[in-house]
């Protein structure tokens, strides 16, 4: 019996020396370091991967994350130099730098910073009257960043980054405030709506004018086709006319070559000139002029006989 006990204690102290090295066997994961305490005091500060920690010896004081953290402050009141009091809240954002630090250097971090933050937000604001507080938040929130990141520094904290997430002036200020915007909205509004009746007079009149232009411009080209074409009918006209004259001309040229080349007697001059008498006597004209080779009547008459008797000749011989 006594040489069974003996083994099964042994593996049983065994077992119970491996589950002690087990549960001592630490892994530390991404974005993490733990402060480790040996005896009480600073030991060590692991990093990721796996570490070994002495059974009651070692102890891991405080786990540190490394990702950057955030918090939202509660609105602190605060006093402008125009003696207007207003609700501000913060938000901060911060990431541990040291772990060491971060767990040795100062008791509730977190509070400390929140109070720091109220105490630099109240010296910022004292100096700025309510209209600058209201317009220079890019401003106060560099200098709160730079003031609490160089105060952190020995705690083992980086401020990033403070932000105003709401500033709160008191009711009657804000109604105010509330009544100013709307009428500068109002006044916003009444502005754009004379630019746009004034671009829609500006449209009209442009398109008046435009229409205006292009009536005078095609009564202008009506004009110069009318004048035109007047001028080709008159041009037309002038030279029928010209054609005409030309033809009576060249036919009056045609006649006079002809009678030359017949070479007629007197007896038929004299008849073609009694012909032309009777056609100037059948004018209009209340005067006739008659030629001087015809010096009395009883010239006439005989002229007239003889050329009877010609055309009689002509007519028996026929």
């Amino acid at each position: 019996m006594t040489e069974y006990v003996v083994p099964f204690i042994l593996l049983l102290v065994i077992l119970v020396i491996l589950l002690v090295l087990i549960a001592n066997l630490k892994i530390v994961p991404q974005a993490q370091e733990y402060v480790v305490e040996r005896l009480g005091s600073y030991f060590a500060t692991w990093q990721t991967g796996v570490h070994f920690k002495i059974p009651f010896i070692d102890r891991i004081a405080k786990k540190v994350s490394l990702k950057e953290n955030v918090v939202d402050f509660p609105p602190q009141p605060v006093i402008t130099k125009d003696n207007v009091t207003m609700q501000i809240d913060t938000v901060v954002f911060y990431l541990v730098s040291d772990p060491k630090l971060f767990t040795y250097g100062i008791d509730r971090p977190i509070s400390a910073i929140e109070n720091l933050t109220a105490t630099t937000l109240r010296n910022i604001i004292g100096d700025l009257d309510l209209d600058a507080t209201l317009t220079s938040r890019d401003i106060i929130n560099t200098k709160i960043t730079s003031i609490l990141d160089e105060a952190s520094d020995k705690w083992g904290i980086k401020v990033t980054r403070v932000e105003l997430k709401n500033i709160m002036p008191p009711r009657e200020i804000q109604d105010s405030m509330e009544k100013q915007m709307k009428a500068e909205r109002e006044r916003r509004e009444a502005i754009l709506q004379a630019e746009g009746r004034k671009k829609s007079q500006i449209l009209v009149a442009e398109g008046e004018k435009e229409s205006q232009i292009l009536r005078a411009e095609a009564e202008k080209e009506a004009a110069i086709l009318k004048a035109e074409a007047e001028k080709e009918r008159r041009i037309k006209e002038a030279e029928g006319q010209a054609q005409a004259i030309l033809t009576v001309q060249q036919a009056n040229a045609d006649a006079l070559r002809l009678l030359t080349q017949a070479d007629p007697s007197g007896k038929v001059l004299t008849l073609k000139s009694l012909e032309t008498l009777a056609h100037v006597a059948d004018g209009k004209a209340t005067k006739i002029i008659i030629p001087s080779e015809i010096q009395n009547l009883g010239g006439l008459v005989a002229s007239l006989k003889a050329c009877a008797d010609v055309a009689e000749d002509e007519n028996t011989k026929a």
